[in-house]
């Protein structure tokens, strides 16, 4: 995946010129508030450089040396011995200024690589990323809990992390070394429950053809997690009762008490309280698995991280699909519009689909699945890709062509008062282009291919799209 760069300035017109030779040179890019910063370095991946303006709570010297593996290019004059300290890039930037200096980062980041973290539950509660009460609290209990042996149980809409939140105390634990095993009390049968627990004996029911260890015996020594245990049969309910009292169980068939030498934490989406009350869930047993609870907020409940969640989210879908996109700005308030029902899982999912559909491209309203889009928008073919636009961006950068040259005084052709239209003048440039190559090769298209310096099958698709034939 490519490396992307973090921009953090208070300077609004100087983020904006920046972002927009950024998306030209095809480079993925984040504004960063400079709150965030520790937390989007920390969480990002791959990193290629962090441009930044002039800073209020701490000097750049500061940042310099808490993260001496990440290259920092000023915005604003300022000279720096630290070796991660590659230059100042001034307004108002150009493609080649912006260049060099990124070469000279990606230059330093393979010198010093990042060191690779693998505590998996630091790498877990990535994924609790965000400023507000809500998830912060969740973060927080974690900590408290996740080095007792006390039963947790975590409540929460569907799709709000309460695996995620799972998995942190369990590798944050002094049971990190041992087995974490999950099992979904609400999708196996009720028949079949009591066997995949606690196991059976050979013999023990038809079918039953040899023994077979159940989720308690696999996750001895570590963590089991009993997901949806609001679903659980009532009869099964009065087993794990004693389990967690005793912390003994017996194999389906089997007369041999075994010690469960297990931590137990739960989860559901249900109100188990009310259950109670109309009892179908066991109230002695609530009070077994409640001893420490934990409520994930829903998405809806902590709009202003969604941003933090984006980053995060696609940077792992994008070393997995080993690609990037980039949303804009209206796409995110789009997003933030949105009420979520889905959560954090429902995110997550949109974000890959886009990968899938959009690859190394801009995403804009009209991109997103129509239950998504609400503000207005034009269709995607009525505007250019990134892909169109970094193509004749570098025809632009290289000799230029005839048409941009003012016949009169043969420099580059100035931008008139009134503005321009450049999402039209750079399609009418490519248009142009490709009208002169294919005249100089007498309509052979890979001739004209190479003359434009692009693979056959690429002319071919902006012929279709521009309605060009050979003759043209």
């Amino acid at each position: 995946m490519a490396m992307g760069v973090l921009i953090v300035d208070t300077d609004v017109a100087r983020r904006q010129q920046l972002g927009t030779v950024l998306s030209f040179m095809g480079m993925p890019w984040q504004e960063v508030a400079q709150a965030d910063l520790d937390m989007a370095i920390e969480a990002s991946g791959p990193l290629q450089g962090v441009l930044i303006g002039e800073l209020v709570d701490r000097p750049l010297s500061t940042l310099l040396e808490q993260y001496p593996r990440t290259p920092f290019v000023s915005l604003a004059e300022i000279a720096l011995p630290n070796s991660n300290f590659i230059g100042v890039a001034q307004a108002p930037f150009s493609y080649e200024s912006l260049t060099r200096h990124l070469h000279f980062c990606q230059a330093f980041v393979s010198l010093h690589p990042k060191q690779q973290v693998h505590d998996k539950g630091q790498t877990l509660l990535r994924l609790l990323v965000g400023k507000g009460k809500g998830i912060q609290e969740v973060r927080r209990l974690i900590s408290q809990v996740a080095q007792t042996d006390a039963n947790v149980l975590i409540l929460g809409e569907s799709g709000t992390g309460k695996e995620v939140v799972a998995r942190a105390i369990h590798e944050l634990s002094n049971r990190a070394g041992g087995p974490f095993v999950p099992i979904n009390c609400g999708a196996i049968p009720a028949e079949l429950l009591e066997s995949e627990l606690f196991g059976h004996e050979k013999g023990a029911f038809t079918g039953a053809i040899a023994a077979r260890r159940g989720r308690f015996e696999l996750a001895q020594g570590g963590t089991l997690f009993l997901d949806e245990i609001g679903d659980m049969p009532m009869p099964m309910q009065v087993k794990l009762l004693r389990v967690l009292q005793e912390r003994l169980f017996d194999r389906v068939g089997g007369g041999k008490p075994i010690h469960a030498d297990v931590r137990i934490i739960a989860a559901t989406h249900r109100d188990l309280e009310a259950m109670i009350r109309t009892q179908e869930f066991r109230e002695d047993l609530y009070y077994r698995l409640n001893v420490f609870p934990i409520e994930t907020p829903p998405l809806r409940d902590r709009i202003d991280d969604i941003p933090l969640l984006l980053q995060e989210l696609l940077n792992r879908h994008s070393e997995q699909h080993q690609g990037f996109i980039r949303l804009t700005q209206r796409a995110m308030e789009s997003l933030l519009q949105y009420p979520w029902p889905g959560n954090v899982r429902e995110l997550s999912n949109l974000l890959e689909r886009l990968l899938i559909l959009y690859p190394q491209q801009i995403v804009d309203v009209s991109d997103l699945p129509s239950r998504y889009r609400l503000l207005p928008c034009e269709p995607r073919d009525a505007r250019l890709t990134e892909m169109d636009e970094r193509d004749a961006l570098a025809a632009v950068f290289q000799d230029p062509p005839e048409l941009l040259v003012s016949q009169s005084s043969g420099n580059l052709m100035q931008l008139p008062q009134e503005g321009v239209n450049l999402k039209e003048m750079l399609a009418d440039l490519e248009v142009e282009l490709i009208r002169q190559a294919l005249e100089s090769q007498e309509g052979v298209v890979a001739r004209a291919a190479d003359l434009l310096g692009m693979r056959r099958t690429t002319l071919v698709e902006k012929m279709k799209k521009y309605g060009m034939s050979k003759e043209a």
